[in-house]
């Protein structure tokens, strides 16, 4: 039997799709014994969402004022010390996944897998390499505690219907004071998370300015869906860096996925590989993004959202 271990992703009051993702990937280690470990200060909402995932046996709940906000830092020993009895322990490869899964690492004195997006065999993974123009098979020496990050993009969410246990936990142990949480900020938005939405439209360069990305965000509130950009738009300053979708910005695989104005460099193709079904609007008919796109269009988006937003009203 392989005893999993998933840290769980939420905010507080819901769970992270990315978690249910991190399920189906442990699913598929022969002789999966999968538990999930929520660290929250108040999570017993969280910890009936896991428990509805087909496949977990076990939601470990530690309810500690320390872990309100997911400060790595503070809440790294807390997992080192859940994974005890664990072989593996598994989170999204996400930001929060990022920051904590390599501490944990630390702590525990192993190596880190990152991006695992197949699994060989019981200690065999896949993961991409070269900005996913490689795919590098590892294999996790006997008798070595595996931590892990799953590539969220390569896997599809466990189901609901499960009904495991939540066994509330109490982790003793000392907790640092050189990091704490001071405050969050963020653009405040009804739309999908990037990172989980069936549905993004995302733009490049080619709007021309912060006023005219407006057309995305218009475009994107007809469909529902969530909010990208190219690299190039980010640094141009048209939108945040946290709608950067690519190598260096968020890997994400919607159902659809809309690039306007967007050439399709490498970096941007890295990020966008798993999406279902890819739409590319743009006025250069040799542009990179329409050798992947399934569906193309050539022509100026200026002239063709507008009359996309006339038919979808």
């Amino acid at each position: 039997m392989s005893k999993i271990l998933i840290i769980a992703e939420h905010d507080g009051k819901k769970l992270n799709p990315s978690t249910a993702k991190c399920v189906s990937c442990a699913a598929q280690i022969p002789g999966a014994s999968i538990d999930i470990a929520i660290l929250a200060a108040d999570g017993g909402a969280v910890a009936a969402e896991a428990a509805a995932l087909q496949g977990v046996g076990k939601v470990l709940l530690v309810d500690n004022p320390a872990n309100a906000e997911p400060v790595a830092a503070v809440q790294a020993p807390q997992l080192a010390k859940l994974t005890a009895d664990y072989e593996y322990l598994l989170g999204p490869s996400t930001t929060f996944g990022r920051d904590l899964l390599p501490r944990v690492a630390a702590l525990l004195g192993v190596g880190q897998v990152s991006d695992v997006m197949a699994v060989q065999g019981a200690r065999q993974f896949k993961r991409p390499i070269y900005a996913g123009n490689a795919v590098l098979t590892l294999e996790v020496p006997e008798g070595t505690k595996i931590v892990a990050t799953v590539r969220v993009a390569s896997f599809e969410s466990a189901g609901q219907g499960g009904t495991a246990a939540v066994e509330k936990v109490a982790v003793d142990v000392p907790l640092p004071n050189h990091t704490r949480f001071v405050s969050r900020s963020g653009a405040a938005t009804d739309r999908p998370d990037l990172q989980t939405a069936a549905r993004v439209v995302a733009g490049g360069r080619a709007l021309g300015s912060e006023e005219n990305f407006k057309l995305i965000y218009d475009l994107a509130d007809k469909l529902g869906a969530a909010v990208g950009a190219s690299r190039a738009a980010v640094d141009a300053g048209y939108v945040p860096n946290d709608l950067q979708v690519g190598q260096t910005g968020k890997i994400i695989a919607p159902e659809l996925y809309i690039a306007i104005g967007i050439s399709g460099a490498i970096q941007h193709m890295t990020g966008i590989k798993d999406a279902r079904t890819i739409v590319a609007i743009n006025k250069d008919g040799e542009a990179p993004i329409f050798e992947v796109a399934d569906f193309g269009l050539v022509g100026d988006l200026f002239a063709i959202l507008p009359e996309l937003q006339k038919q979808l009203s």
